[in-house]
Parts: structure tokens; C-alpha cells; sequence
């Protein structure tokens, strides 16, 4: 007998109710009532055929909120109102089920069997029911700026992406910290907390025109839209390549901290097009995260993808995305390692080396970052920590890492909150000795979220990135063979941005800058290989979705 079935709680008192059953309607869609702060969603029985369950929180206009989706692997989804910023009244749960034996009736509107507790908690108090962080803190312990934003003094990390859309009316909770979107806390510094309050330090509002035309496709709130054939702005995402002619795009968050609801595309490079891709791989894809690695093994020709943060959530699951079955598969990995964000991975000789990144740690400590090293071997689906020697690098996260003649990593920046670094540290693969790197010439200012891209056997380059105040723009390229720094300027890479992708290809492409109203195409005729830029964000708090060319033999000319 087949006992599927996907329930839903509304509000921390309330029963579960079922919104699919293994027999019924296959899609489903719930008007939560406005006294409900919290929705939990969950599977229980056998999945057999069933792939996934994907879930929407929307408002009134019918936008996203955020997402997410169940699968075998990840039976339970949970959302509370003060996590997500943009949660007003007349909130809509959309539900609906892929694979298996679908129904043919037609989709199903429920109501919520409402549940009103005796004793209503405020939003402040419920907030203690999380373990992640400190919650000796009061309303009376947050920080008032000059525009009435409030903000908390235990703030751990903060990514750039802080500030919320201004012309997007929200409803403010009592306790609610507006203003800073907070992924990490512990009892950080409270003068640079303040100052990163006052600055509205980040990457995270949409460009005051694309605001209104946001707004203005919520009032019409057409039925039917066409799809799109470009990825969204965001910052936070991984663009892997797999061959000289396709990268792939995974992940990501943009405007309104909302996480895409286009997470995966392909990019040729032949001409420079996207295809949404999110549909064109079968099995659990990845749930919605931003912080993550993807890196690709071109043996085995699969994409691995490690880690990442959601909200308050961080993931140590492995995903595999076999490029030539276009299959998705999540690993069942032996070992231990921790959940991460904000991490490097390399890969060498088959294996998957992860550095740093945020972890979180149970209360009453503070969510901190960390400075091991994991290695993940695919063969045997394990993790392990190796024996390593030498100087390594402190505790950091938003740090750069990249592999040299295929024996050496070079680790460069990050971020410890309060501090940012510009450090060099090298791991040694053949002795699994770290050493730290005493450079030469005009080193970057310190940074984290930056990118960094391997130019060739001798170089690699550093671009923009943050400093916990402002998103920057300069490019760098380091020779280590001299461990000397040289600043370029590159007029394509002139506009400050934190959280993007880099990569280089080997294509015969040509400088070349694309963006939503602007393509500007100058062709020099030179083939080889090309740095190719895409997304993250400014300081000034907009989001990009352009994507940048520019020859390598341009850069190192430049030097």
C-alpha cells in the first residue's frame, strides 16, 4: 500500500495537515492565515518513483517569497517570518509533486484548519526556539542608527547583500533587525558592527530601475511570462566549466535576499547565449544556497557540488551532477565534516579539498570560521582529514584559492569578522606542508568574496572582492615565481563587485561585455584563453547579471 504523503504545520502549535496524498491531487496551494509565523513542511512514507516536492512561499502579487524543495534525501523544509524579511500578510504555500504516478486532477486549493493558542508568543521570544545563536541578547542590546534601523550586536559574519528594497512595503516585527541580512552571529566587535549598520554595508538591493519595473510586473501580475533567457542578478553563485564551450551556473541569491528561482544554466560560449538548464537534469537537484563550491572533474567528467549556506541553515551534503547523463545524485558520504560556507575547494589527483569557511557551532558559542582541512576522495565516498604540517592560514571564510602547476595551492584574503586579510599561504600537495608566502610589489588590500581565476602555469589573478566596508574593482595578477604582485587596470572589470564568479576557458572568443541594455562587441581577432566575469554585487546595493570577457593575453600584456 502506498502511503506517501507531504503535511504541512502552520504556527508551533498547530497540527499537521496533509496537502498530498500518494492518491490525490499532485499540486496544491494553502492561503496561510496572518496570525501563522512559522510553516513547516515535511514527507512521510515511501517516495518510490516520486523525484521531489517543490514548495513556494508567495505574497499577494504572487512572488516568491522564497523556495524550496523535499526530496528523498531532505524530507523536511521550514520557514519562519523573521527569517524571511519580506513575509507580509496573505501569504500562499504552493506545493507540488514530480515523478512518479501523477494525478490528472486538477491542482488543490486548501484552507488552514487555523489553531489559536492560549498564550501568543512574540516574535522575539520565538526566536529563542533556534540553537544557533546567542540568545542572551535583548531589544534593549540593539543599535538605533540615524534612519531608526536597528541592529544587533552579535552579528558574526555579514555577506554583501544588506540592505532590503525600499520600494517593496514590508511589515516590520517587533525585534526584527532590518537593514543587515544576517547569516552568521556571535559576539562580534560592536564598533564595526555599528559602523557596517551605519554604511548599510552591501550587495543586496535591486538598481532603483529595475525596483520599478519589478513593480510594476507585480501589479499586472500576468498569468503567463516568458521565460527568461538570461540568468537573474545575484551574488553568491558557483559558473563552473565543464568543456572550452559550456560553463555551468548553480545557485545564487538576489534582490530581496530571495534565492533564484532560475538556479541552474548553461552558457555557450560559441556565442555567448544561456539555457535555463534547471529542467534539463533529472534526480534531487540541490536545495536553493548561496556560499557553496562546484568543481568539475573532467576524468569522470561530474560536477561536484559542496556545502553552502540557506538563511540560517549551512549544508555539508555532497551533489553530483553527471554532465553527460545530466543526472543529479546526492552522495552518501562516510566521515565526518562540518556544514560550510563561504569555503575554498580544489580538486587534485580525483579528491576535493576544502579549506575554511563558516561552520556553525551549538549554543551557547558563536558560529565561527574555520581553519582545517577536508578532503573528500569520490572513489570511496568518504571524508577524511589529513596530516598537515607547516604554517597554516588562521580561520578565515570568503577566501581565494587556486591550484599551481598541479602541486601547489595558494591561498589568498578572507574574513574572520572584524577582520579582513590580504595574507598568501601556500599548501605544498606533495609534503601536506603550509607555508606562509612572503610577496613582493603592491599587494591587494585586504578582502573576502572576492574572485580568482589561474591566468597560467606561473600567474593567477585576483579581482574585486569586499573589505567589510566597500566593494572594490582593482585586478591583481600573482607570478610565483617571483611572488611579486602586479596591479593591472582592465577598463571591462572597472565596476566594484563582491560575490561573482571567475574562470578562465580555453575558447576563441573576444573581449566582450554583454549586460541587459547594453552589448558592446570588440573583436581583435586573438583566440586562446579568456577570463569570463559574471554577477555578484556593488556596495551601493545592486545586483549584476552581466557577464564580462576578456582575453588572457590581454591581461598578462597588461602587466
Amino acid at each position: 500500500m502506498d502511503d506517501f504523503g507531504v503535511y504541512a504545520v502552520f504556527g508551533v502549535n498547530g497540527p499537521p495537515q496533509r496537502l498530498l496524498s500518494a492518491n490525490g491531487s499532485s499540486k496544491v496551494r494553502v492561503a496561510v492565515p496572518p496570525s501563522v509565523r512559522q510553516v513547516v513542511l515535511f514527507s512521510s512514507g515511501q517516495w518510490g518513483e516520486r523525484i521531489c516536492v517543490n514548495a513556494e512561499l508567495s505574497d499577494a502579487a504572487r512572488m516568491p517569497i522564497t523556495i524550496g524543495k523535499l526530496t528523498p534525501y531532505n524530507k523536511c523544509l521550514s520557514w519562519e517570518q523573521w527569517e524571511e524579511e519580506t513575509w507580509v500578510d496573505s501569504v500562499t504555500l504552493n506545493v507540488s509533486l514530480e515523478g512518479g504516478n501523477l494525478s490528472a486532477e486538477p491542482e488543490l486549493i486548501m484552507a488552514v484548519k487555523e489553531y489559536t493558542p492560549k498564550d501568543t508568543a512574540a516574535p522575539p521570544a520565538a526566536r529563542e526556539l533556534h540553537g544557533k545563536r546567542k540568545r542572551e541578547k535583548t531589544i534593549e542590546e540593539e543599535e538605533e542608527d540615524s534612519n531608526g534601523t536597528k541592529t544587533r550586536k552579535d552579528d558574526e559574519n555579514m555577506c554583501p547583500n544588506v540592505t532590503t528594497e525600499k520600494t517593496t512595503p514590508m511589515r516590520k516585527v517587533k525585534g526584527q533587525t532590518r537593514g543587515i541580512q544576517k547569516l552568521f552571529a556571535s559576539g562580534a566587535d560592536a564598533t564595526n558592527l555599528k559602523r557596517a549598520a551605519e554604511t548599510q554595508g552591501t550587495v543586496g538591493r535591486t538598481p532603483p530601475q529595475s525596483a520599478a519595473r519589478t513593480k510594476s510586473r507585480q501589479a499586472k501580475a500576468p498569468t503567463h511570462t516568458a521565460p527568461p533567457v538570461s540568468p537573474s542578478a545575484r551574488w553568491g553563485q558557483t559558473l563552473c566549466p565543464i568543456d572550452a564551450q559550456t560553463a555551468i551556473l548553480i545557485g545564487g541569491q538576489g534582490a530581496r535576499t530571495q534565492f533564484c528561482k532560475d538556479p541552474m544554466w548553461k552558457l555557450c560560449t560559441e556565442d555567448m547565449s544561456w539555457v535555463a538548464a534547471e529542467t534539463l537534469a533529472e534526480g534531487p537537484t540541490p536545495d536553493a544556497r548561496i556560499g557553496h563550491t562546484s568543481i568539475y572533474d573532467p576524468d569522470s567528467r561530474r560536477i561536484f557540488v559542496f556545502g553552502g549556506s540557506k538563511n540560517k541553515k549551512w549544508f555539508n551534503d555532497v551533489h553530483i551532477l553527471d554532465t553527460q547523463s545530466w543526472k543529479w545524485t546526492m552522495v552518501e558520504a562516510q566521515g565526518k565534516v562540518p556544514p560550510l560556507a563561504y569555503h575554498s575547494c580544489s580538486m587534485f589527483q580525483g579528491e576535493l579539498f576544502v579549506l575554511g569557511g563558516v561552520f556553525p557551532r551549538p549554543n551557547p558559542e558563536p558560529d565561527g570560521c574555520s581553519d582545517s582541512l577536508y578532503i573528500f576522495d569520490p572513489r570511496l565516498s568518504i571524508w577524511y582529514q589529513p596530516i598537515v604540517t607547516g604554517d597554516k592560514p588562521s580561520p578565515r571564510s570568503g577566501h581565494s584559492a587556486c591550484v599551481m602547476q598541479e602541486r601547489k595551492i595558494y591561498v589568498f584574503g578572507g574574513w574572520d569578522t572584524p577582520v579582513c586579510y590580504s595574507d598568501m599561504y601556500m599548501l605544498d600537495l606533495g609534503l601536506m606542508e603550509f607555508s606562509a608566502v612572503k610577496t613582493t610589489g603592491k599587494p591587494p588590500s585586504p578582502r573576502s568574496w572576492h574572485g580568482s581565476a589561474v591566468l597560467s602555469d606561473t600567474k593567477f589573478l585576483i579581482h574585486g572582492g569586499y573589505n567589510g566596508n566597500n566593494a572594490l574593482s582593482d585586478t591583481f595578477i600573482f607570478d610565483i615565481e617571483t611572488n611579486s604582485w602586479t596591479e593591472v587596470s582592465v577598463p571591462h572589470l572597472s565596476v566594484p563587485r563582491a560575490g561573482h564568479s571567475i574562470i578562465t576557458m580555453e575558447t576563441a572568443t573576444h573581449c566582450r561585455f554583454l549586460e541587459e541594455d547594453a552589448d558592446v562587441d570588440v573583436n581583435d581577432g586573438s583566440g586562446g584563453r579568456t577570463l569570463l566575469v559574471f554577477g555578484g554585487g556593488d556596495n551601493e546595493g545592486n545586483f549584476y547579471s552581466d557577464l564580462i570577457t576578456v582575453t588572457v593575453e590581454e591581461l598578462l600584456g597588461a602587466i
